[in-house]
């Protein structure tokens, strides 16, 4: 409404013709949801169930501790003089279960930003209905947009699928997020064994009760892998066993055998669930090239090799089940690649909509992004002014986006179109009863999830 002047003198009033811009919302915070050593800020226990932003690894240890520390590691010497030599053992049974420390650890070496951390408990044995709360409490929070759970595959299978049902179910409702999980192998199978038939666990992922509904907001990722980082562990709790009688702690070996032991615990192999590290390749891939772009044929940091060595045929069987459509994707070593994420596909693996875990994440990020965009329209009035305002704002966030690559088509109007009005997406019904409705159409780019190079012999031409 124009202002009453009542004094003479020169008024400035500015008008805008330009429609209001979208911002493009985070793509890659997770939520990594399970055990730490405590969850403090300033009283004992305070940021127990409450999901909390961090930027580092240090901040990490300010408000939740360290790692578990392994109990049960021994060390045997043999030898003496400059002959000897130590070896140190950690039986896989004898592990400690609570892995958020490694997770996140191995989160932020990939190129991991901030993140959130929601501890359910102190450090015990994974409980399905203490996560069921710790995700509950991050569906309250906006930010986050992937979930894991470093611990799940601690549960029974039949807990684990319950509890990522129930991921996926948040998914689909706030439609905002993308759950990434370490596939399961059955109970009493470990994904950690490189004797462990991958096919056959993956058959028993699939039957695992998981239901058909929401596949396209999660992706699964198999073996675990091998990895670089230190285990951690308690010096006075390790046996040492050097001729002459076991030692209870390194603190009471000698000097040598000190050393020799720190050495020998130093080149025990950490074996780890792969989620922590995917969740870093997201946040990289992302920022380095988008969000479109697929998640795969990227190394991972801090890793050996996968615990399991896979084939060609053993993928095929993995990328594509004709019965579930629960695609699997791999975590695969190269001659001369090092290991690499091998596989860009979301649970939905037989659907063409949804079959590619970029396309999901893409038209998540659109989605959220315009709907927050457009939330300062509610309210205004749904005629030609607002509808033109909606659209050109739309659009102009679009362009920007299929400039950047994330869209196909060699101009804009190859690559989406927004709609508005009257007679076009609204009846005078919709009108009269408040609803403004904007299509949106879109076409994303999809991998080249399969390069076929055909050969033809041609004869001499004379």
């Amino acid at each position: 409404m124009a202002t009453a002047y009542v004094t003479p003198g020169v008024y400035v009033e500015e008008i805008s013709n330009l429609p209001p811009s979208v911002a493009g919302v985070e793509t890659a915070i997770p939520a990594f949801i399970g055990y730490t050593q405590f969850a403090t800020l300033k009283t004992a226990g305070d940021l127990n169930m409450k999901p909390t932003r961090i930027t580092s690894m240090v901040e990490y240890e300010q408000l939740f501790g360290v790692a578990d520390p392994e109990t049960k590691i021994t060390v045997q010497i043999t030898g003496s003089g400059s002959n000897r030599q130590a070896t140190a053992t950690l039986l896989p049974t004898d592990r400690k279960k609570n892995i958020m420390w490694y997770a996140v650890r191995l989160y932020f070496d990939n190129g991991g930003g901030p993140c959130y951390i929601c501890s359910v408990a102190p450090y015990k044995d994974a409980d399905e209905a203490e996560l069921a709360l710790g995700l509950a409490a991050v569906g309250k929070v906006d930010e986050p947009t992937l979930i894991v759970f470093p611990e799940a595959q601690h549960l029974t299978i039949a807990k684990y699928a319950t509890l990522h049902e129930l991921a996926l179910q948040q998914c689909a409702e706030l439609q905002d997020r993308f759950v990434i999980m370490d596939m399961h192998g059955g109970d009493g199978v470990s994904m950690d064994d490189p004797a462990t038939n991958v096919i056959t666990a993956a058959g028993t992922f699939r039957t695992s009760g998981i239901n058909m509904d929401n596949l396209k907001y999660g992706a699964v990722y198999t073996p675990n892998i091998e990895t670089t980082v230190p285990i951690q562990y308690d010096p006075t709790a390790t046996i040492v066993t050097p001729p002459g009688g076991a030692l209870s702690g390194l603190q009471t070996a000698d000097t040598q055998a000190y050393n020799l032991s720190v050495a020998a615990i130093g080149n025990l192999t950490c074996k780890l669930p792969p989620s922590g590290a995917v969740a870093g390749i997201y946040a990289t891939v992302d920022a380095n090239r988008g969000v479109w772009k697929a998640p795969a044929n990227v190394g991972i940091v801090d890793v050996i090799q996968p615990t399991i060595a896979m084939t060609n045929i053993d993928q095929g069987s993995l990328n594509v089940d004709p019965t579930s459509g629960k695609s699997v994707n791999a975590i695969r070593a190269f001659t001369g690649l090092g290991t690499l994420v091998w596989g860009a596909r979301t649970l939905a693996g037989n659907d063409n909509e949804w079959r590619y875990i970029n396309v999901r994440r893409l038209c998540i990020y659109l989605e959220e992004s315009i709907r927050k965009a457009t939330q300062q329209f509610v309210f205004e009035p749904n005629d030609a002014n607002t509808w033109v305002k909606v659209q050109g704002m739309i659009e102009n966030f679009l362009t920007t986006v299929w400039r950047q690559g994330a869209l196909m088509g060699s101009k804009p109007a190859d690559a989406f179109t927004v709609s508005v009005g009257l007679g076009k997406t609204m009846s005078g019904v919709d009108v009269l009863e408040g609803r403004m409705i904007v299509v949106v159409a879109l076409c994303p780019v999809r991998p080249a999830e399969f390069i076929i190079l055909r050969f033809v012999q041609t004869m001499p031409v004379s």
